[in-house]
């Protein structure tokens, strides 16, 4: 009997397990189906402890939402070649900010403590020690903590990444002289945080920028960043015109060179196809000096140019054939960018830099801060664009407003020759190029 009724309590344990199991796999197989069982369940959040200040602490945020994680202050360096590049806020703001409606030369500058972009004694690989005024005597740099604000329009931020992201697969190319120069030199500070950047690649010799046998420097520099595959490289081409050697049969030794007003320059023509952003500048050689210095002679149309033809009508000629010739260039390549950039202004009191003339100011915005005016202050490089698909870049009359930020007296062989022409670097071409970014 005991055995019978232990046999028939452990079955109906048995058959209680059974049931309890099918009931628990159909409980679940349900719940997993049907979204509304989880209706009925607790919320993790019913059993979050909310601090006292919480309200306080969310109107402490914009749009009342806590960060993810806590901020702090440090710095990491920038990354320039990243891995993942995914798309930003930045560009879509600047999409609808509509750029190309925008009068970028238009506004004032404004301090901003998170200046320079880079170091100015760090940033040894891009940057000629000759223009890195940190490396000299000068110990006010109070000018570089200032940016730029246009007056109806947002100015992007710039970063190395972003702008590697937006010049993926393309080329930047910078065309003119010393001014030019340096505007390169910015923007490959820029892009790279003033970092060595061992990875970048220099790829002068596929652009025939190669140092010839006996000269100084090679006649530009072109670099590749490898994992965007963006290239950056300058030109010097101080008249943007095609030069040609003359034969002089009298002084075989002494070589002047035909300066063809109506030619763009041979690099141009041979490498255009490759560009995708171009920045033209020119200006400043323009003056009978440099002429007769360089031996230059006036040719147009395949003749002579008589010597006493005013340059300032010569450059006028120039311009106006180069963008002709590059609005043509653009109607084969629509996706060519062309930007000439309008006169960088010289600084010099009291004289020229051969007569004793001078730029000692050091306090920044010392004749005002704004510009105010819709028309460029280079007139001749305006109406040489008008109407074309050559775009302006206009930086003369903000950079008109920073006297302070010239090489002036502390250049390293300047003789007390002072030098109101260049600028000291970190300066006023980063921000010629943060337009530039913006309007790329």
């Amino acid at each position: 009997m005991k055995g019978a009724y232990w046999h028939k309590l452990t079955g109906t344990k048995v058959s209680f397990t059974v049931i309890f199991l099918l009931i628990t796999t159909v409980f679940v197989y349900t719940w997993r189906r049907n979204p509304l069982l989880t209706s009925f369940l607790l919320s993790s959040n019913q059993f979050r402890i909310i601090p006292k200040d919480f309200e306080n602490l969310q109107e402490s945020y914009p749009g009342n939402k806590l960060p993810s994680k806590v901020p702090d202050n440090t710095s990491e360096a920038p990354d320039i070649d990243p891995d993942v590049w995914n798309d930003e806020k930045e560009d879509d703001e600047v999409r609808e900010n509509d750029p190309e409606g925008c009068n970028y030369a238009k506004g004032k500058w404004v301090p901003d403590s998170r200046r320079p972009f880079y170091s100015g004694s760090e940033c040894k690989r891009w940057l000629s020690e000759m223009w890195a005024c940190r490396l000299t005597q000068r110990t006010d740099f109070s000018f570089e903590k200032f940016r730029w604000q246009p007056e109806n329009c947002k100015m992007p931020s710039f970063t190395g990444t972003k702008f590697l992201r937006r010049m993926r697969n393309k080329t930047l190319a910078f065309v003119g002289d010393s001014l030019g120069r340096q505007q390169f030199q910015s923007m490959m500070c820029m892009i790279t945080g003033g970092k060595p950047a061992p990875q970048v690649q220099d790829v002068g010799w596929e652009f025939g920028l190669v140092k010839a046998r006996g000269a100084l420097r090679p006649d530009g520099w072109a670099y590749r960043f490898p994992r965007s595959n963006t290239t950056v490289l300058f030109y010097w081409s101080a008249s943007l015109c095609e030069l040609q050697p003359l034969l002089n049969v009298s002084d075989p030794k002494f070589v002047s060179y035909a300066l063809h007003l109506d030619r763009p320059v041979t690099f141009l023509k041979k490498y255009l196809d490759r560009f995708h952003v171009l920045v033209l500048n020119t200006g400043h050689h323009w003056n009978r000096g440099k002429f007769q210095g360089n031996h230059w002679k006036l040719h147009a149309y395949g003749k002579p140019f008589s010597d006493k033809v005013d340059l300032s009508t010569a450059k006028n000629l120039t311009l106006h054939s180069i963008v002709s010739w590059l609005d043509s260039q653009i109607v084969r390549n629509p996706n060519l960018k062309v930007f000439l950039r309008t006169l960088s202004p010289r600084h010099f009191v009291n004289g020229d830099w051969n007569t004793g003339g001078s730029c000692d100011n050091t306090m920044p915005l010392k004749g005002g801060s704004e510009v105010l005016q819709e028309k460029s202050s280079d007139p001749v490089a305006e109406l040489a664009v008008n109407g074309s698909q050559v775009r302006l870049l206009d930086i003369t009359a903000l950079s008109q407003l920073r006297d302070e930020c010239h090489i002036s007296k502390y250049g390293k062989s300047s003789n007390g020759v002072h030098d109101c022409l260049h600028w000291c670097l970190p300066g006023v071409p980063d921000t010629w190029n943060e337009i530039l970014f913006a309007r790329i």
